[in-house]
């Protein structure tokens, strides 16, 4: 399941793109060009994920960052809400890319942005902290509804977060009251007082390497790692779904499917829109000048 669900999601971020001309994106855009893409692609995240567990989460969320952002360059990656994504997530990405153009050179890959700024992050993204309607806002931003938000959150199902991301609810005037109190010494042990930032716990912490519905039992126990996760039960409006999901996994990933395929319709180009580029890391025009002074150091040398 993990792995088809990280296939599905490489295969959205190159898949979703337009070459040139003002052709309409769908699952068969490529069938002509490269028809064997979702299988190149799929053998890049196997590969990928055959090394680390990581490549999960971390390409998920790089996913996410990436709609929510509308491009992920070197300044967005800098910059201060997305300081902690793990590199696995771009070297998934970018080890796809490669795959792909060795076997279909220069026919596809999804359109960018042509502005990268770290500022444009600020605001953009759901904090640990936000309630409810906040997060509701901030979905509603990009066309996605309160329900799919909802789905969404359950990828916290997997992954890790830095403990200065909800140190707060353990080191402030109090615990934190809707945590409950055996998770809450769990997390105290994991991440006393002024730990090194650098230091992390499991989203999940009773099965943190399987994609499933157990996110949403933690919620129901008070088991939420983020305030933004915990709200999601006790808001009287979230809280159905919440328990429709901790009770049904079928339906809990027939919803974040769902969900993910809207996601990956925010803020796509189509035509003369962005760029399509050659390193996904790097404006077109970066790379130019790149390996222009490339060429000059190696005449130089």
């Amino acid at each position: 399941m993990e792995v088809w669900r990280c296939g599905l999601l490489v295969g959205m971020l190159l898949l979703m793109a337009v070459s040139s001309g003002e052709a309409q994106l769908g699952p068969s855009f490529y069938q002509l060009t490269c028809p064997n893409v979702e299988s190149i692609v799929r053998q890049a995240v196997v590969k990928k994920l055959s090394q680390t567990f990581v490549t999960v989460p971390a390409t998920l969320r790089l996913f996410f960052h990436d709609c929510f952002v509308e491009v992920c360059g070197d300044a967005e990656k800098d910059a201060p809400d997305n300081l902690s994504l793990a590199g696995d997530g771009f070297d998934t990405v970018i080890k796809a890319k490669q795959d792909v153009e060795d076997r279909c050179p220069g026919v596809l890959g999804r359109r960018d942005g042509l502005i990268s700024q770290a500022e444009r992050v600020a605001g953009r993204l759901p904090g640990p902290d936000l309630d409810l309607n906040r997060l509701s806002d901030l979905f509603r931003m990009n066309n996605l509804t309160t329900h799919d938000m909802i789905a969404l959150s359950g990828a916290h199902t997997v992954g890790f977060s830095h403990c200065s991301r909800f140190a707060g609810r353990l080191y402030s005037s109090a615990v934190d009251p809707l945590l409950n109190p055996a998770y809450a010494r769990l997390l105290m042990r994991a991440c006393p007082r002024d730990v090194d930032p650098t230091i992390a716990v499991n989203m999940d912490p009773f099965t943190p390497t399987v994609f499933d519905n157990i996110y949403y039992r933690n919620l129901l126990n008070g088991e939420g790692l983020f305030s933004s996760d915990q709200v999601l039960f006790t808001n009287l409006l979230s809280r159905p779904a919440v328990k429709r999901f901790a009770a049904n996994q079928t339906s809990f990933f027939g919803a974040f499917a769902t969900a993910m395929v809207r996601l990956g319709r925010v803020g796509v180009k189509t035509g003369s829109q962005g760029e399509i580029r050659n390193d996904c890391t790097a404006f077109n025009l970066q790379q130019s000048s790149r390996k222009q002074e490339q060429r000059d150091d190696s005449l130089r040398s």
